[in-house]
């Protein structure tokens, strides 16, 4: 039986901001998409990384013509038809005024082929387009969103995107830091592909406000994320200039324009402090490893965590996904006549190859779903890494420890 798991945080919203396309919910490696189609699921997360990160692929398949438009650099707010909470009426921002605020904060260059979407529409603002500063063209996707609060504030060191630990990274440089307005950032250079089998690189900054504003830049140093050739050694921007771009406040005018009900909360995911629950699901994850194990690295975040396990014969990567409220995607992750247990909770089990393109890694899964929609997916695999090659013939944890570990109460105990 198949068994569907997301991965970790940081690789879901750097390869959905790198893959995916205008807002749509295809992750390539480890999707839910039977049950997020059913549902209308989506992790948060993901989420934000698709509709503000992605699209690159939406306005380089041929929207052609640069800029041209007079303008003072300035985004104008026009009169919206869409109201606010209550009956105070935001102002929106249109498509161009998003890309003309764009190509305002590029350095000196040519800036073309470009698409956005303004403040009015379902899904919240982007610009995307190609750059050229005389040294090769390079495609950038600037996009804007807003994390759902309910009391009106967010931890940004919580949210931002994190940098991984050591192997887990795949990245040549990344660091997070606070700006002096309380903004955390995250800046990181990268690869189109973790196994590097093409030399597109993949840039980023990933920046989160004490009032919930989420801009997420991505560039390449090609014309477009795939199908195009590498046009230069390195993307246009330096780390600083995507530093200064991310933080630029002319996006957070846009942002503050997005109408309330563009911003979805996501009843999937746990609603406990991020912080806070990441930090009892490794405590969870550590009582019930067996005894023999010893965790080198752990990390997560929001409803997931994984940890780098030893046993004396390499290293192993172990990740752990808490999803709530999932009962109405139970047929379409475990099938019609699954195992069910006694309690109510179903269980599915598979071995198959990895998925993040590792050399000859496997990865290991249990799936278990409580009677209340309760969700503890937990998988080994036997690399220290799921992009890098095998370390060892097999995960160090059996189906059956894994299956115990899912099925452990503990974990009923979290999310609330």
């Amino acid at each position: 039986m198949p068994v569907h798991q997301y991965s970790d945080p940081f690789e879901e919203r750097l390869s959905a901001a790198l893959h995916e396309t205008g807002g749509a919910l295809v992750n390539p490696g480890a999707p839910l998409t039977a049950a997020g189609q059913a549902r209308g699921i989506r992790l948060r997360l993901r989420r934000r990384a698709t509709i503000a990160g992605g699209a690159a692929s939406l306005a380089l398949v041929g929207v052609g013509g640069a800029l041209l438009v007079p303008w003072d650099g300035t985004p104008t707010p026009r009169p919206s038809s869409v109201a606010a909470t209550g009956s105070t009426a935001k102002p929106a921002y249109s498509a161009d005024d998003v890309v003309r605020t764009l190509q305002k904060l590029l350095p000196k260059g040519k800036f073309s082929r470009t698409e956005a979407r303004g403040t009015g529409g379902k899904l919240p603002p982007l610009a995307v387009g190609v750059f050229d500063d005389g040294k090769g063209e390079g495609a950038i996707s600037v996009g804007l969103d807003r994390i759902p609060t309910d009391a009106g504030k967010v931890d940004p060191s919580a949210q931002v995107m994190p940098c991984p630990d050591g192997e887990q990274s795949g990245l040549d440089s990344c660091e997070t830091e606070v700006l002096a307005d309380g903004s955390a950032i995250t800046v990181y250079q990268g690869y189109e592909y973790p196994d590097r089998r093409e030399d597109t690189k993949a840039w980023g900054a990933d920046l989160v406000t004490p009032a919930g504003q989420h801009v997420s830049v991505v560039e390449w140093n090609a014309a477009a994320e795939k199908g195009k050739p590498v046009s230069r050694p390195e993307p246009p921007l330096t780390t600083a200039r995507l530093k200064a771009l991310a933080a630029a406040s002319e996006w957070r005018r846009i942002i503050a324009a997005i109408p309330e009900e563009t911003v979805q909360p996501n009843p999937s995911t746990p609603r406990a402090d991020p912080g806070l629950q990441l930090q009892r699901m490794l405590a969870v994850l550590r009582t019930t490893l067996p005894e023999n194990l010893e965790i080198v690295s752990s990390g997560g975040q929001e409803g997931f965590a994984y940890a780098v396990v030893d046993d004396g014969k390499g290293r192993s990567y172990l990740q752990v996904n808490l999803q709530l409220n999932m009962s109405d995607a139970a047929d379409q992750l475990y099938g019609s006549d699954p195992e069910t247990l006694s309690d109510g909770t179903r269980v599915a089990t598979s071995q198959g190859p990895g998925e993040k393109g590792g050399e000859g890694v496997v990865m290991w899964t249990a799936d278990t779903m409580r009677a209340d929609g309760r969700r503890v997916v937990i998988s080994a695999f036997n690399s220290g890494s799921q992009s890098t090659a095998a370390t060892r013939a097999e995960p160090a944890l059996t189906i059956a420890q894994l299956r115990k570990i899912a099925l452990s109460p503990q974990w009923d105990v979290l999310g609330g």
